[in-house]
């Protein structure tokens, strides 16, 4: 099977979804295209099993999808950029000290929460994982989606001020859960120094080296931008900037992702106020848009694909309970924890603890992190307690939110 079939394949599914969601289930699209993949995965399998399908036709096909390296090198420097793009600065800045605190010191004591419990119930349960794959785990499902989410609170009626904190948060760490992810697997497979030194290091200079790299092409696109007036051109200006930015800076060893939320948030907003007329605002508006509705309803068939992957054993059911009960505790510890020591949030706005922590939901990011693992058993076991925290986080955090969103605010 060719690239371009498998494509043609993927393409055709995503539209057919993207149809039976809008003019039957009328659900958020995250989460509809998403249970449509799962169930129409779920139907292939079993009939796979009772003989009416082939298997070897299913399984081969899904195996051709390589899930890590089309996300993580392709699609989520595209989805970084669009969603950074409609980011206003000026709001950002007025959430500048939760957005910064959460989406760094919130990471990491997700990850440290996560990890914590999921390695203490893995050794009830008599699966021997290191301390190290468990803090692995709570790094990579530390990041939050900030795709379906943020088309649930568009319509919902909230502050501006609370969307851009969820949005803005979102952005940063994934960024910055993807160099802790990358840091903890390098002291895993002794890829880097092992001090705590080395460590630190190591994380300051992927996230400070990716951010001003993103800056400074950024800077240069701008001036590019300013330089003429031809909208088919800018647009072309914009993609170079995301693909050739995000394989610099992989190349440079700096974190793409945040390359790219930087890039991003200069080009959408000094970029758009001085290097752009407003036919090319609307214009680039309208192209990066649907680039980014169009790879997102790829990317949450993907996962609906990719749960061939899972490993189903009734313990690794138990440990997968285990853990969506230790993200969520571990999301709301990452929020509490900052709000009360940094004082985050004024009197009357406590609620938004539950609302961030129920509205942090995972999305392809954790997946792709899970199966780009090095072969090995421990890689089954994380790759399975993923992607039932997925399935969960998508399935019935996004379908709850939005009630729990109007019920908490008191929304109409």
């Amino acid at each position: 099977m060719s690239v371009f079939e498998i494509i043609a394949i993927i393409m055709t599914m995503t539209a057919l979804c993207g149809y039976l969601n809008y003019r039957y289930l009328k659900l958020s699209s995250t989460v509809g295209l998403m249970g449509l993949s799962v169930a129409g995965t779920l139907i292939a399998t079993f009939l796979s099993k009772t003989g009416v399908l082939d298997p070897n036709t299913i399984d081969s096909f899904v195996g051709r999808i390589d899930f890590p390296g089309v996300l993580l090198h392709g699609m989520l420097s595209f989805l970084l950029f669009a969603g950074a793009l409609h980011i206003d600065l000026a709001d950002l800045k007025s959430v500048k000290k939760p957005v910064a605190i959460l989406a760094t010191v919130g990471v990491m004591i997700a990850t440290v929460v996560t990890g914590t419990f999921v390695w203490t119930a893995a050794g009830a349960f008599g699966l021997n994982i290191s301390y190290l794959h468990a803090l692995l785990f709570g790094a990579l499902i530390a990041p939050t989606d900030p795709i379906a989410v943020l088309a649930i609170l568009k319509d919902a009626g909230i502050s501006k001020q609370l969307y851009t904190k969820i949005g803005g948060e979102s952005l940063f760490n994934d960024g910055i859960g993807v160099v802790a992810f990358m840091t903890i697997l390098g002291l895993l497979t002794n890829a880097h120094g092992s001090t705590p030194t080395d460590t630190i290091l190591l994380f300051l200079d992927e996230v400070i080296g990716g951010a001003a790299l993103g800056l400074f092409f950024g800077w240069i696109t701008y001036r590019m931008l300013k330089s003429i007036d031809e909208y088919k051109v800018e647009v072309l200006l914009t993609l170079a900037l995301v693909t050739g930015g995000y394989v610099l800076a992989e190349h440079a060893h700096v974190s793409a992702p945040i390359f790219m939320v930087t890039a991003g948030l200069f080009i959408g907003n000094h970029g758009r106020l001085f290097g752009m007329s407003q036919r090319t605002r609307e214009r680039l508006d309208l192209f990066w848009e649907l680039i980014d509705e169009i790879l997102n309803a790829v990317l949450f068939v993907l996962i609906g694909l990719e749960i061939i992957a899972i490993s189903v054993t009734g313990t690794y059911v138990a440990l997968g309970l285990v853990a969506i009960a230790a993200t969520l505790i571990g999301r709301f510890v990452s929020i509490a924890a900052p709000t009360v020591l940094f004082r985050l949030s004024k009197r009357g706005e406590k609620g938004n603890i539950f609302l961030l922590t129920w509205g942090g939901l995972r999305g392809g990011l954790p997946v792709a992190m899970a199966l780009s693992l090095p072969e090995g058993p421990e890689k089954n076991i994380l790759v399975s307690l993923t992607y039932m925290v997925v399935l969960f986080s998508i399935l019935v955090q996004g379908l709850t939110f939005k009630p729990s969103l109007k019920k908490l605010l008191k929304l109409p």
